[in-house]
């Protein structure tokens, strides 16, 4: 390394995951073209890469917040482009980062043009608990999950978080979420001990008992609770807002309007049959990753009404988010059918949100974008759509409005608390 090349992450090294850096390089030469890399490795062991071509300026220095990549793994001026387009070695893989104890570390460095030489290194550790974030394991009756609370007294807004890999528990939008002011109890979507492949059927009397063990927590605050969820959980979660007690604000992320998979049931009676899926309407694609969003049977057709969840029926708020270029199903179309059907039933209870180059895995801003993996219901690899560049900016856009959504619609009262205590 040159002991006069210097590469600075600011305002620090270290930081939460959903935060951005400002990456800088001093000690160039005049105009000198160098290679920036980033390198991470997941928890399953798997390597994610990234690079980016840049030209100092004058005076030796280079600023991602103002200087294009000229090529590379993404081009123009994109901060945290070295994150978001971090690939994996293997195909067809996504990024795993579901505990929230470890941080996930990625290492920069700058190389002469070519990567003949390394100039300079250093290491970003991104957190997913902030300071002062408890972190408890419950295993209470039925429930399988972790409560993640803010450091202080509170009152707290309280968050039951739907967000799973596979039907296993995922800590690191819960933990993000604590790190941001809320209580959020994260659970795994199929009960205590099942897995997707033996699961056949699904109760929200689960999902219940969560709520009400959320409602209990000394330090919550509000009245009534949030619901967080993305993809198959976003139909468990309008079913839950729509048939459950103390659901003030429902975050629904790239679902449908239907109840999917699994049938579900309450009080051990099936409430909504689930709507059909057509393997044969599958499309392979050269790459190895099918395109499943066509496989879903039509939601406004007749004989599929009955698996319809009936959203008209919440008493709490909705914020609805929607990729356009979605490729597991058509994820603005089911938007706009509830939509439809809330105005229908004239309901006001709600905000939308669209993002015309997004694919369905919207997350915490800042991981490496995923075109493609397994896809545990199918069995196969599918596409999961987005242009990396604008999927990136969606994510950032989007937890912005869901943390605000949440401190809207979820307002605390000191009185509250204090009976509890």
């Amino acid at each position: 390394m040159s002991s006069q090349v210097m590469l600075r992450l600011l305002p620090s090294a270290t930081c939460l995951f959903d935060c951005p850096l400002q990456v800088k390089v001093a000690g160039l030469r005049s105009r000198q073209v160098v290679t920036m890399v980033a390198r991470a490795t997941d928890e399953k062991g798997v390597v994610f890469s990234s690079s980016a071509t840049y030209k100092a300026d004058g005076g030796g220095e280079l600023d991602l917040e103002r200087d294009p990549s000229l090529g590379g793994s993404y081009v123009g001026v994109e901060p945290m482009g070295l994150f978001w387009s971090m690939k994996a070695d293997a195909l067809h893989t996504r990024f795993q980062k579901s505990k929230s104890l470890s941080p996930h570390v990625v290492k920069l460095s700058v190389w002469e043009e070519g990567q003949g030489r390394m100039l300079a290194e250093a290491t970003n550790q991104r957190l997913l608990m902030g300071d002062g974030v408890s972190r408890l394991c419950v295993n209470e009756g039925g429930i399988r999950g972790v409560l993640f609370t803010p450091p202080g007294g509170g009152p707290f807004p309280a968050v039951l978080d739907l967000y799973t890999l596979g039907g296993g528990l995922s800590e690191k939008r819960a933990s993000l979420l604590a790190s941001r002011g809320f209580m959020v109890l994260t659970v795994s979507l199929y009960g205590h001990e099942n897995k997707p492949k033996s699961t056949k059927e699904i109760h929200l009397d689960y999902f219940q008992e969560a709520i009400e063990f959320l409602q209990k927590q000394d330090k919550v605050g509000s009245e009534g609770v949030g619901v967080i969820s993305m993809s198959k959980s976003g139909d468990l979660a309008l079913s839950i807002a729509s048939y459950l007690p103390g659901v003030a604000a429902t975050v629904w992320i790239n679902g449908c309007s239907a109840n999917t998979a699994f049938p579900l049931y309450y009080k051990k009676s099936q409430i909504l049959p689930a709507l059909p899926f057509d393997l044969s309407k599958i499309i392979a694609t050269e790459s190895g990753a099918s395109i499943s969003k066509y496989g879903m049977a039509d939601t406004r057709a007749e004989e599929n009404k009955g698996s319809l969840v009936p959203v008209e029926q919440a008493k709490g708020r909705f914020l609805f988010v929607a990729s356009e270029d979605d490729l597991n199903w058509d994820s603005r179309a089911y938007m706009d059918e509830m939509l439809e059907r809330l105005k229908h039933h004239g309901k006001d209870n709600f905000e939308s949100v669209s993002y015309p180059e997004a694919g369905h895995y919207l997350e915490p801003p800042y991981g490496p974008y995923c075109s493609s993996s397994f896809h545990g219901f199918i069995g196969k690899p599918v596409q999961w759509g987005g242009v990396p560049r604008s999927h990136a900016a969606a994510e950032v856009h989007m937890w912005r409005e869901i943390q605000e959504f949440f401190r809207t619609h979820l307002s605390c009262d000191t009185t509250n608390n204090k009976a509890k205590l």
